[in-house]
């Protein structure tokens, strides 16, 4: 079989975290498969769509890292195409779907339904009061063939229901396994709506077909509505594809993701400073892990090691604090270069030069979370310092001790040839070899000179922040902490 899987985004907004996780799995599969990967955009309902998104959608994939073969694409800023199997965009298949609306119809499949919005919802609270399921009466079902032709000759506005057999279906999902629904307990589905679009139903189904798609892979909310797909699949006499539904992704306190309860969009989590590499192998493990052994892999990794039959059926929750610890361990995998490069965006131009932002990130990449991170740790190197005069004092120390050790440290410093600010190793052996020739506390001296350069209780060491900031800024910013204890 030639594999080919596919990711149907819906344009109304940003790239929710499950659709990339969905979307990544469609990639990983393909790819481990020599097989095909095709983005196709489902926009068919138009009280949802936003402008712009499609094109947002194409940028977050490509700086995910997930490339396709098939689908929409942007070519200097244009909305194009590659492949053979398009349009990629739904609203330009219409006339592919009413032929294989009206062919449904012809065959007894589907039916013309006439009914009021008003009388619509009506029935539905007349169900509801008691307790019975919410679904169509089928009512225009008993209309004759002459009926049907007048009130479509009076042009009455109306839609196609897909008529759903008795008995029940049964079919196979490779995380799942069998699954069988009382055909009883699903709806005549609306196939195509009064404004001449389709619903996801009958578009999904037809498009996949004649795309050769092979694998649906998507979030188990669909579960329920495969036995609409699968009569429909057999009315058009299609070959059935492989069904794989994925657990949902959960909060902590196991509802559904949602924006309630923090960021779900793609796009909010790269403007915060996560990598996209750190994220796709995040997004990657919820659900699916080759090894207990390991966390970290790489696309390729991760594209050799995917199996959909070991994919869990259970939620999986979306951890913020395992996110922040990856995204933490691959900026610290990141050679400085490349660190400086994805650094850059998060940096008011200007500010800081790139000399001293490389200097910055070697010392400060060790405690970076994220990237949005970097221009509150430029500040302490860059803008004078406002600090609690008291926490230039260690522990039990005096004020008096802490203008001491800093006259000292001050001293030292300014004697030292400017070559030794070249490696922080060099000024970490003068000043160490100072305080132990004076037969001084390493705290009484390092707390307050570590203060004095940082302006922070908790910062890089003072050596580091002292070969960042260079001998005269470093001696500078010890008088001014002497001046004021003096003062």
């Amino acid at each position: 079989m030639n594999v080919k899987t596919r990711f149907p985004p819906s344009p109304t907004g940003f790239l929710h975290v499950g659709s990339l996780r969905t979307a990544l799995y469609n990639f990983l599969f393909a790819k481990k498969n020599h097989g095909t990967f095709l983005v196709r955009i489902e926009d068919t309902d138009r009280t949802r769509y936003v402008e712009g998104a499609v094109e947002s959608l194409i940028a977050t994939l490509d700086r995910m890292g997930l490339s396709y073969d098939e689908g929409p694409i942007l070519v200097d800023g244009v909305l194009k195409e590659k492949g053979e199997n398009g349009p990629y965009v739904q609203s330009a298949r219409l006339p592919i779907y009413l032929e294989h609306t009206l062919r449904l119809v012809l065959q007894g499949d589907a039916y013309y339904c006439f009914c009021t919005k008003e009388r619509l919802e009506e029935l539905r609270k007349s169900q509801e009061l008691i307790k019975a399921s919410t679904k169509y009466d089928r009512q225009c079902l008993k209309l004759t063939a002459k009926e049907v032709k007048a009130r479509l000759d009076a042009q009455e506005q109306h839609v196609i229901r897909l008529k759903i057999p008795d008995g029940e279906t049964t079919f196979e999902d490779v995380i799942r396994g069998s699954v069988t629904i009382q055909n009883a307990q699903i709806d005549d589905q609306v196939l195509m709506k009064a404004d001449g679009f389709p619903t996801y139903h009958l578009a999904m189904v037809v498009d996949d077909h004649l795309m050769g798609v092979t694998h649906v892979i998507r979030g188990e909310e669909w579960i329920s509505s495969v036995p609409k797909h699968v009569h429909l699949y057999k009315a058009f006499g299609f070959p059935l594809p492989v069904f794989a539904h994925l657990p949902l992704i959960l909060n902590p306190d196991k509802s559904k993701l949602s924006k309630r309860q923090g960021d779900v969009a793609v796009e909010e989590y790269l403007a915060k400073g996560y990598l996209p590499e750190a994220l796709l192998n995040f997004v990657a493990l919820l659900g699916f892990n080759p090894s207990a052994a390991r966390e970290m892999y790489s696309l390729d990794e991760l594209t050799q090691a995917f199996d959909l039959s070991k994919v869990n059926k259970s939620g999986a929750v979306f951890d913020i604090v395992k996110l922040n610890w990856m995204n933490g361990m691959y900026i610290r995998s990141m050679n400085i270069d490349e660190l400086m490069e994805s650094a850059k965006p998060f940096c008011e131009r200007g500010v800081v030069s790139d000399e001293l932002l490389k200097k910055i990130l070697v010392v400060e990449r060790e405690r970076l979370v994220t990237l949005a991170e970097i221009p509150e740790r430029i500040k302490p190197y860059t803008q004078p310092l406002s600090y609690d005069l008291q926490m230039l004092v260690w522990k039990k120390s005096t004020k008096e001790d802490a203008i001491t050790q800093l006259r000292g440290v001050l001293e030292l410093i300014t004697d030292l040839d400017p070559e030794v600010f070249h490696d922080p190793v060099l000024i970490e052996s003068h000043v160490k070899r100072y305080i132990e020739s004076k037969g001084l506390q390493n705290g009484n001296v390092l707390w307050p000179m570590r203060v004095a350069l940082s302006g922070f209780d908790k910062s890089a060491g003072p050596f580091q922040i002292a070969w960042i900031l260079g001998k005269d800024e470093t001696l500078s910013r010890l008088s001014t902490a002497i001046d004021k204890l003096s003062s």
